[in-house]
Order: C-alpha cells, then structure tokens, then sequence
C-alpha cells in the first residue's frame, strides 16, 4: 500500500480548495446579482459540453502520450 505524504494532502487540499472558490465565483459572477442578464438554459448545456469535450480531448491526448511512451515510440 502506497503511504501518502503530508505535502501530497496539502496540494489536493489547496487545489480542491480552489476548485471550491472558482465554482462560488462562477455562481455569483454569473447569477447576476447585480442586475445583470441570467445566462440562458441554453448556455448553461453549451458551457458543460464545452468542459466536457474540453476534457474528453484533453484526456484523450494525455493517454495517447502514455501508450506511445509504453510502447516505446516517442
């Protein structure tokens, strides 16, 4: 069993943290609290697909990366 260190839960702390804010700032900045337009249904579902997507890619070429390294064609 892999034992983990005090530095590797201060970074998934520090990084989950902000995770945490920027969601909070997301909520506020867009909710418009100050009078200004709500952003639509319709772009909500276009922001989550781009995250998504952005994501999948992202992941996609990350695991590329590996396989091509395990299999020694880099």
């Amino acid at each position: 069993m892999h034992k983990v260190g005090l530095g590797t839960i201060i970074t998934l702390g520090v990084l989950v943290g902000l995770l945490v804010l920027a969601i909070v700032f997301m909520f506020i900045g867009w909710g418009a609290p100050q009078g200004g337009t709500q952003m639509s249904t319709n772009g909500w579902i276009a922001m989550v697909l781009g995250i998504v997507v952005t994501l999948a890619l992202g992941s996609g070429l990350m695991a590329l990366m590996f396989y091509s390294h395990r299999r020694g064609r880099d």
